[in-house]
């Protein structure tokens, strides 16, 4: 099979892993520098070209697409599905994961919980908004924030009325949650390929902060995810039509709570945790895809 893996860093390790899994399977695969690839759409047909050359016969792309070029990056990939390629992360899907307002309006309309969110604009609304999500200490997360950047945790109501003041006047997208003390700072990353959670591993914030990311300091171990914490989160990833998901869970009172669905999770540290070719498993996905109906639309 001919793969084709959208990513801007061949260096980065887990798109390096991906082209070591592919070809010790025998796939021919080409890194493709998504904002090197431009296209020419028409009623005739869909043709991409990269660096001066057209790109044909691709059967499946693997989209490693950052924050910074979704926009771009996704409707390259569109192209390539309009020309036939499959994906385990389709563009749209990817669209619905990075924006978090949407991703929690879709898992809370399937009944998927997660922290209580809200999400207003008008700065005369600030104190009834803060009254329908509860009592601090309040957690706020950028809307398009990645790897524990532009999450804000405030103690007082005084401070979140504050921030969110601040976040309005450099007109950022921002929405608020309940803040989960019990976990103590600590969440479950799932990595969901297909209808399986193959691999899990636990992170811990460090001393005198919440935020559990690594790359944010936090530490990580590997972890046996309960049943219903598999199922919340497969259900999660195929909710946003996600095939290949990081799926960030938060152990509650109340159980498995959804904080995020990463469209795009990193492979270093859970391979690394698990000692699992979870690069591997992602290949064999790919290649079980059935080959898409193509639309012009």
């Amino acid at each position: 099979m001919k793969l084709a893996i959208l990513s801007r860093n061949s260096k980065l390790y887990s798109t390096r892993r991906l082209v070591e899994a592919a070809r010790a399977r025998g796939h021919t695969v080409r890194i493709l520098d998504p904002l090197r690839c431009y296209m020419r759409i028409a009623a005739d047909g869909f043709t991409m070209h990269y660096k001066g050359r057209p790109i044909t016969g691709v059967d499946a792309v693997i989209p490693r697409i950052g924050a910074s070029v979704t926009r771009y990056g996704t409707a390259v990939l569109r192209q390539f599905e309009m020309m036939g390629a499959r994906t385990p992360n389709p563009s749209d899907a990817i669209l619905r994961a990075r924006d978090k307002l949407r991703a929690h309006q879709i898992l809370a309309s399937k009944g998927i919980d997660m922290p209580v969110t809200v999400f207003g604009d008008n700065p005369d609304d600030t104190v009834d908004l803060l009254s329908m999500l509860g009592p601090p200490p309040h957690v706020v997360k950028l809307n398009e924030g990645t790897q524990g950047r532009g999450v804000i945790l405030t103690e007082k109501a005084s401070a979140s009325r504050g921030i969110v003041e601040a976040l309005r006047g450099l007109y950022a997208n921002f929405l608020m949650q309940e803040f989960i003390g019990e976990a103590q700072g600590a969440d479950l990353r799932c990595l969901v390929v297909g209808d399986q959670v193959v691999g899990a591993m636990q992170r811990q914030a460090p001393e005198g902060d919440f935020r559990s990311n690594l790359h944010a300091g936090g530490s990580a171990r590997a972890a046996k995810a309960s049943r219903a914490e598999q199922q919340v989160a497969v259900r999660s990833a195929k909710a946003l039509g996600l095939g290949v998901a990081g799926v960030d869970l938060i152990r509650s009172s109340r159980g498995p709570l959804v904080l995020e669905v990463n469209s795009t999770p990193g492979l270093e540290g859970i391979e690394a945790i698990c000692q699992a070719d979870l690069a591997g498993r992602v290949i064999d996905h790919v290649v079980s895809l059935k080959k898409p109906s193509v639309t012009k639309g």
